[in-house]
């Protein structure tokens, strides 16, 4: 759903992650915890090709990560592959310590606003994604894009951001 609303959209997207661990038996995940860094230009080649395809037109797509610090390992995982997977594909990128958002109303849900359109994302405890929700509410798309450029605005942009691990 995601990668057809991207396709289609011509002014923006937006993304927010909320997790500290997402979907465990991620094969790339996987290669990291086994201390190699995982190819994500071959495996994530098609998410890769399709932003940089979106981001060509002008469509800007910025990331924003709400992490607890210090970070969990799939946080560090998400900081190494970040460079090669979102940023070299156009995607703009900043972290966000969850202690400097407290002031802010975010959603409990990830969520994407592509152009006027929502999609929440539903993962379970453990990080699994369950499902995504779409929502065709442009009052919802405005109010969660204000709540995202405020957490924006508070964020660090990945090249200066610095991961504090335990």
């Amino acid at each position: 759903m995601v990668a057809d609303l991207l396709k289609a959209s011509t002014q923006s997207a937006i993304h927010l992650e909320m997790r500290d661990w997402y979907t465990l038996d991620d094969p790339d995940w996987r290669t990291w915890r086994a201390g190699q860094q995982p190819d994500v230009a071959v495996t994530r080649a098609s998410w890769s090709g399709m932003v940089r395809e979106v981001t060509a037109r002008r469509v800007a797509i910025r990331r924003l990560r709400v992490v607890s610090e210090p970070v969990s390992d799939y946080v560090h995982y998400e900081y190494d592959i970040t460079e090669a997977h979102n940023i070299s594909a156009g995607e703009e990128v900043r972290w966000l310590p969850r202690r400097d958002a407290s002031d802010l109303f975010l959603p409990p849900s990830d969520f994407w606003v592509i152009d006027d359109v929502v999609v929440f994302n539903h993962f379970d405890g453990d990080g699994n994604w369950i499902d995504e929700e779409l929502r065709e509410d442009a009052a919802l798309a405005t109010r969660l894009t204000e709540a995202f450029d405020a957490a924006w605005a508070l964020g660090t942009p990945h090249v200066e951001y610095r991961l504090t691990t335990s």
